[in-house]
């Protein structure tokens, strides 16, 4: 089924322009809808649940400027866990960047053998 026709159905359910009785419930499109929407909210939790416990830059594209702040910051020695934690972002993050960026060979940052 498709997640329109779904949405459809749902959304008719909800207004009461389709009859509620028994049989209509138990109906193969109704079920199939009804189990659409049930994984869809729970997908959605899902990913309310990982984005809670990211830092809240992960995943946003870099800046120029944010790439500058980083480079130096890590030519000055600073760790790249206290780089992650500067600029809100993932440690793998952070290591991406500095490999992207010729700082770090793909063999030395951990979240980047990963890939």
């Amino acid at each position: 089924m498709e997640d329109l026709k779904a949405a459809e159905i749902i959304k008719s359910l909800a207004a009461g322009s389709t009859p509620t009785d028994a049989a209509t419930l138990q109906s193969p499109d109704v079920v199939r809808a009804l189990f659409l929407a049930a994984e869809s909210l729970e997908g959605r939790a899902r990913g309310a649940r990982r984005n809670s416990s990211l830092p809240r830059n992960a995943g946003k594209t870099w800046t120029p400027e944010e790439d500058e702040r980083l480079l130096a910051a890590f030519d000055d020695g600073t760790p790249v866990e206290a780089l992650a934690t500067a600029h809100e972002r993932t440690r793998a993050g952070v290591e991406a960047r500095l490999v992207k960026h010729g700082r770090l060979d793909a063999g030395q940052a951990p979240a980047a053998r990963i890939r």
